[in-house]
């Protein structure tokens, strides 16, 4: 079976399905930017078509879709059995026009990544009616959470699978961890609200004195944040380390009790779930997708718009954090490890390829 990804080439995420799929299928990519050099060792130059743009993920993507004509002649060279679009506004848009201008045979399967269904189809009427138009389009999708899976029905999907963008390999067990230490490594944007980390961290940081935080990452709120830690109560309790390699960052998920991951919009964070992995007590902004990984109280705490921790509830958990950080260990190694969800999204292809389950009923879960 022969496999052409449509997407983003330079993104990690990209990579990452890239090495699952390509011992699985005859993998091919076209990348609407260039390769990152994972990818670029991975697939041999005459599987790789670069398109060399700058997609604009919120929409608008003219110059996309001017690259339209060099994917659609070397997709009818190649005759591949399915087009695979990840992010379905630009790239999965791609898909569906090179399919119908081009009279490709491929079915095409739309992989969802948040903002395309759970923000971009209330930008506009447009975007709204793009959505739909790639949703009915695809023979198959997947998304990250049982929400957006929902939202993407909703839309007009017709068969969507449901499994984590989950992780490659698991972690050993959490070991010892420094009891007050708090990580958080979303991106420095308006989007993650890391001023809500700051400010959950100022009420903690009240009621235990040696409670500190770690924010990683970059981004354009940075400055601001630095300055306003400076001159508030926590300042000398928070440290800004920056953009971290995998191993750096591994090293503060296996030393911190905590972590924040407080956006206003998001589906299944894969970040969320290395922190479980590692042992990590989760404390969740209110969405639907993280509610599907974290019980209030439970193995975790999610805030409400506009709530701060407890102090009373974040004892409650402290008494029982080692129980927590290895049953959400667990957790992870039964429902969100990469591999198997991918093996079953590829056997799922196979059968449709073959003409078998085409009547499948709609919302199927992986």
């Amino acid at each position: 079976m022969k496999l052409v990804l449509i997407g983003d080439g330079e993104s990690p995420h990209l990579v990452k399905w890239a090495r699952a799929l390509e011992p699985r299928l005859e993998l091919y990519a076209a990348s609407s930017r260039g390769f990152a050099p994972a990818l670029a060792e991975l697939l041999p130059p005459e599987r790789r078509l670069a398109l060399n743009t700058r997609p604009n993920f919120a929409g608008g993507n003219t110059a996309v879709l001017r690259s339209l004509p060099r994917l659609g002649d070397w997709l009818k060279t190649l005759q591949p059995d399915w087009l695979h679009a990840h992010y379905l506004t630009s790239h999965g848009t791609l898909a569906v026009a090179a399919k119908r201008v081009w009279g490709l045979q491929a079915r095409i399967a739309g992989s969802a990544w948040g903002s395309d269904i759970l923000v971009a189809p209330d930008r506009s009427v447009a975007l709204r009616w793009l959505t739909r138009r790639v949703l009915r389009a695809c023979t198959l999708c997947t998304s990250d959470s049982l929400h957006m899976a929902e939202r993407m029905r909703a839309l007009g999907a017709r068969e969507v699978m449901s499994f984590p963008f989950g992780l490659e390999t698991l972690p050993p067990p959490p070991g010892n961890k420094s009891e007050r230490l708090f990580f958080a490594n979303r991106g420095l944007e308006p989007i993650y609200a890391p001023d809500r980390v700051l400010a959950a961290f100022t009420t903690i940081a009240r009621d235990w004195p040696d409670a500190e935080l770690v924010l990683a990452n970059d981004g354009s709120l940075r400055p601001a944040l630095e300055q306003w830690v400076q001159g508030s109560e926590i300042a000398g309790r928070v440290r800004f380390v920056g953009r971290l390699d995998a191993d750096a960052q591994a090293r503060w998920y296996a030393n911190a009790r905590w972590y924040f991951s407080l956006p206003h919009s998001d589906s299944v964070s894969v970040s969320v779930l290395e922190a479980m992995a590692y042992g990590c007590v989760p404390i969740l902004s209110d969405l639907p997708a993280n509610r599907e990984l974290v019980n209030d109280g439970d193995n975790g705490l999610i805030l409400a718009d506009g709530r701060l921790p407890d102090a009373a509830e974040l004892h409650g958990i402290a008494v029982r954090a080692d129980r927590i950080a290895l049953a959400n260990h667990g957790w992870v190694a039964r429902q969100a490890m990469f591999e198997p969800a991918v093996e079953r999204f590829v056997a799922r292809l196979h059968a449709l390829q073959a003409g078998h389950g085409l009547r499948r009923p709609r919302g199927s879960v992986a």
